[in-house]
């Protein structure tokens, strides 16, 4: 096997485990209001969405040909050239940056994680490959103009609308209902809250997963095995199933630290706002997925949560939590920039493969890291719904924390 080969197949790992990151990391964005209202059984629910997770990977490239040429500028995206790198640029230096990007990525989607912090894993892994294209190239090595128009601009609207859609629908369902018994609208939107909640696993099926699917894609572009042409067309059908299989996989095993964040810690929801945030998320998201755009379903479904809270006269909205995601949204492609960059810059100190070797060690390292970590406090299907300490708005239920609970290091 040859050094390029090696960086390859680590590489290609290395994306699978991101979009197993992504899959839990983004569990509550579907079921935490469902969970969180009794809709649906915790396991049920992480099940469902898995399924759907799994399906709605197959209906859509648009955001993986996204990916492909509207982040990193190290590949010509036009012409007779389409598909070979810019002057400069080899195809083992095009992979290096690709990985270093990824683990940027992964290390903040875990370290948000641990802390039940629902920030965006798009962003995070827009924020890696944006920080090691810097360190590898400079300013150039990056697509400005598709990054503001596919990513930022997008990731500052969304949660904004996503708020005032799910705000006047959450004020629409409870004026129509008003004169409904309560115990019999609660049982009746908790059956729409199955349907919405549904959905936006599929719609989160059809853009999270492409955007692993485009990072392999533009791996396989740079060393050659895949022409760039054919991306918009469709992708291998092994690429396509195992990113699928992957987000599915992390889907079910639930990312119970987040969904309680969501579900309790945010706002103290009911089944007709549930119904609400979820169905306004959906129709987001899917239309982003559309028009191509890598839209962060986490902040979709977030800034829907707020709405639904902001909508019901009375509702409780722990701003104090939302603030703290918010912090977190903002940090997040520096941050995971700032883990590509290093992580790049390591690479290409020790050499190309020695290098990669290296920081994939480092991946596996702090992964370990954080996962016992988080078992020392465990949050799963037995307590995510336990009531929420307003006290300490700490993601680990106060009958369950200990001296070693880990605190949350945004505020």
């Amino acid at each position: 096997m040859t050094g390029e080969m090696l960086i390859l197949v680590l590489l290609v790992i290395t994306a699978l485990g991101f979009d197993f990151t992504n899959g839990f990391h983004d569990t509550g964005n579907a079921m935490a209001t469902s969970i969180a209202t009794g809709a649906l059984k915790p396991k049920v629910a992480v099940g469902l969405s898995a399924i759907l997770n799994l399906v709605g990977a197959f209906l859509s490239v648009e955001v993986a040909a996204t990916i492909t040429k509207d982040v990193l500028n190290i590949q010509q995206t036009s012409g007779d050239g389409s598909g070979e790198l810019i002057g400069g640029i080899t195809p083992t230096t095009g992979l290096l940056i690709i990985f270093a990007g990824l683990i940027g990525g992964i290390l903040w989607n875990l370290f948000t994680w641990l802390f039940g912090l629902p920030s965006s894993s798009s962003h995070a892994l827009f924020g890696g490959l944006i920080g090691s294209g810097i360190a590898a190239i400079g300013m150039s090595g990056i697509n400005w103009h598709g990054v503001f128009a596919k990513i930022i601009v997008p990731g500052l609207l969304a949660p904004v609308i996503a708020c005032l859609v799910a705000t006047c629908g959450t004020w629409m369902v409870f004026a129509i209902t008003k004169r409904i018994a309560e115990s019999r609208k609660e049982e009746g939107f908790r059956y729409g809250q199955i349907a919405s909640a549904s959905l936006v696993s599929l719609a989160h099926g059809t853009g999270d997963a492409q955007k692993t699917m485009g990072v392999i894609a533009m791996a396989l572009i740079v060393t050659g095995h895949l022409d760039s042409s054919s991306v918009e067309h469709g992708l291998p059908f092994w690429i396509v199933f195992s990113c699928a299989g992957m987000i599915a996989l992390g889907t079910y095993l639930g990312g119970w630290r987040i969904i309680r964040t969501l579900g309790k810690g945010l706002v103290e929801i009911s089944s007709p706002q549930g119904m609400a945030a979820e169905a306004s998320s959906a129709a987001i998201i899917l239309t982003s997925s559309a028009a191509g755009m890598a839209l962060s379903t986490t902040q979709v479904a977030t800034g829907s949560i707020l709405g639904s809270g902001v909508g019901k006269k009375g509702a409780q909205v722990r701003w104090a939590v939302a603030g703290r995601m918010a912090v977190a949204w903002v940090t997040t492609l520096p941050a995971a920039g700032a883990v590509g960059a290093i992580c790049y810059l390591i690479a290409n100190l020790l050499g190309n493969v020695t290098g990669a070797i290296v920081i994939f060690a480092i991946l596996i390292a702090a992964s370990a890291y954080m996962y016992w970590r988080a078992q020392q406090n465990k949050v799963d299907s037995s307590n995510v719904n336990a009531d929420w300490d307003e006290s300490t708005n700490s993601i680990i239920p106060a009958e369950t924390a200990t001296t070693d609970t880990p605190k949350t290091p945004i505020a």
